[in-house]
């Protein structure tokens, strides 16, 4: 167990960057370049659920509006953010820890957006992503999106791609995470299931998966920012202290009706966090797809092992741990002062050619 000095100071600094950072997340539009296989934003048909604000002016009124609320780290999600750079910029404007999560088809420019964490998506790796994202909005099918992604970020490190592993692509895990590497990036893990298999096969397979995730984690450390922390209960839905799910998780919306019995379940969330559909006005209940039984995102899960700090410490050696799963997620964001741009003493604002 390490509660000396240094750890106990590593601590309180992590926590203070944790309450420095008021989150919420955006629907920046409901127009996009692909149509995955499995993408919860249409197969709930959330594309159609309202009409998104393109008025830049009453969309700057909105985003004031929030930063005044307290929010300043907005997540910008879609559809395809990439599509409207204007809008991305307005976020810009008025909070400073603006993160865009992308496809990776369409590169984000550095000039402009230097301070912009972008989160590139990957399904399953290998001849999987092909299989389940490279498909246009008209059906039409093409080959090497992740090429495209990783030439686009090339040496980027604004950029880290989330990595959906599947119990189904195993055997194209590593050689994608070589390809990251040797890109210039880093990653993190995301778990990505049909959910066709359930009961014992299933938690066979995810136990397997864990496995060769931990394995690569300790392979790679300075490409793979997921904690084996985060991965084991990323892969199980549960830690010692809980179970992931509707009445624990963090990342849903206070303001919305639906969500009243989730706060009354004593739970901890994240202080202030709405999810906005593209008209900025209307409540999603949640992060994702709402459908809560599927739901293993990552970014929800790790928040889910923030804000529950106190269980977390209970547990044998559970200062060191909490404070590097905090660490270790806030270096995914350039605008932290835990990513490794802002802790390299090369540090600088040159531009990324």
């Amino acid at each position: 167990m390490d509660d000396s000095i240094g750890m106990k100071a590593r601590f309180k600094a992590v926590r203070n960057e944790a309450k420095e950072t008021r989150a919420s997340l955006y629907h920046l539009t409901n127009r996009c370049n692909l149509r995955c296989k499995g993408c919860w934003f249409f197969e709930n048909e959330f594309d159609e659920a309202t009409r998104e604000l393109d008025d830049i002016s009453r969309l700057e009124a909105r985003v004031k509006d929030e930063a005044a609320r307290g929010i300043n780290a907005p997540l910008l999600i879609g559809g395809e953010p990439a599509l409207y750079l204007d809008r991305i910029e307005m976020f810009r404007k008025y909070m400073p820890k603006v993160s865009v999560s992308t496809n990776g088809l369409r590169r984000i420019p550095y000039d402009g957006f230097e301070d912009v964490t972008i989160a590139v998506s990957v399904f399953g790796g290998g001849p999987m992503d092909d299989e389940l994202r490279a498909i246009g909005p008209n059906g039409k099918r093409f080959a090497g999106l992740l090429d495209k992604a990783l030439d686009n970020y090339r040496g980027d490190e604004r950029a880290g791609f989330v990595f959906a592993v599947s119990i189904d692509g195993i055997a194209y895990i590593e050689d994608t995470v070589r390809r990251i590497r040797d890109n210039g990036n880093r990653l993190l893990f995301n778990y990505y299931s049909s959910y066709d298999v359930a009961g014992p096969l299933r938690r066979s397979g995810e136990e397997r998966l864990l496995n060769v995730l931990l394995e690569l984690r300790a392979m790679y450390p300075e490409t793979i920012a997921s904690h084996p922390y985060y991965l084991t209960a990323l892969m199980r839905g549960k830690t010692a202290w809980g179970t992931f799910g509707y009445d624990s998780c963090p990342s849903v919306s206070e303001a919305h009706a639906e969500n009243v019995d989730r706060f009354a379940s004593g739970w901890p969330a994240l202080p202030k966090f709405n999810a906005y559909r593209a008209d900025m006005h209307t409540l999603a209940r949640c992060c994702t797809s709402g459908e809560c039984a599927k739901c293993r995102d990552s970014q929800a899960v790790i928040s889910w092992l923030l804000v529950n700090a106190k269980h977390v410490l209970q547990e044998d050696d559970g200062l060191r741990i909490w404070t590097e799963v905090a660490e270790s997620y806030f270096s995914q964001f350039v605008w932290s002062r835990y990513h490794p741009r802002n802790l390299s003493p090369r540090a600088s604002n040159r531009a990324i050619q």
